[in-house]
């Protein structure tokens, strides 16, 4: 299974959760429930909408996710132009989990990357760990809470005391943002408590 396919995710149908899994079973969870309420897909990551096209069989919706999945895959190994300085990678196998994108930086800032040690990469994965050490969470903080908010956007924007709750939210009220929450349906609300919670990475500096 891509990693694609295997993207944590959890659907509702209305206000009620039915299913929460790698993204390939909760499309075909949802393909197979029976409701008239709107279903929604969220991405358990960022939060975000995740629209699914079901129609056909079990192949065909598994088909589209593969190719959508190889898609995301294909524009995130798209190779940057080397910069000036910069030694040619070498032979052999890449790194697994390395992802590469563009960065536009000033001339004097390439220039300082292509003098460290290890290259450009490997001074900018130092410098975004370290950053991420020294800022006391702040940053995880702040992905948690725009995760959350994107969910209750979608989904929560029409419950009773919406405003109050995005209120605590930013606010960094937890104790607030659940208590406003309690006349809302169990669903969401567990959901958006998930959301909520902030995870160390798991990553190691290089």
């Amino acid at each position: 299974m891509t990693n694609y396919l295997s993207r944590p995710c959890t659907a509702f149908a209305g206000t009620q959760q039915i299913a929460s899994a790698a993204l390939v079973d909760v499309a075909l969870a949802i393909k197979h429930t029976k409701t008239h309420a709107p279903i929604l897909t969220f991405d358990d990551a960022t939060g975000a909408v995740i629209d699914l096209d079901l129609r056909g069989t079990t192949a065909e919706i598994v088909t589209r996710l593969t190719q959508r999945g190889e898609k995301e895959a294909l524009a995130a190994r798209t190779p940057r132009p080397r910069m000036k300085g910069e030694a040619p990678k070498p032979r052999g196998r890449p790194k697994l989990g390395v992802v590469a994108r563009e960065v536009t930086l000033l001339p004097r800032h390439w220039e300082w990357l292509a003098s460290q040690t290890g290259g450009a990469s490997q001074a900018l994965r130092r410098l975004i760990d370290d950053a991420r050490r020294s800022d006391g969470g702040q940053t995880q903080i702040k992905v948690a809470r725009e995760r959350t908010y994107r969910f209750l956007s979608a989904l929560a924007g029409d419950l009773p005391g919406f405003e109050e709750v995005t209120r605590a939210l930013f606010a960094g009220d937890t104790d607030t943002f659940s208590h406003r929450m309690e006349a809302w349906p169990t669903d969401v609300r567990n959901y958006a408590l998930a959301l909520l919670q902030v995870t160390s990475p798991s990553e190691k500096p290089e």
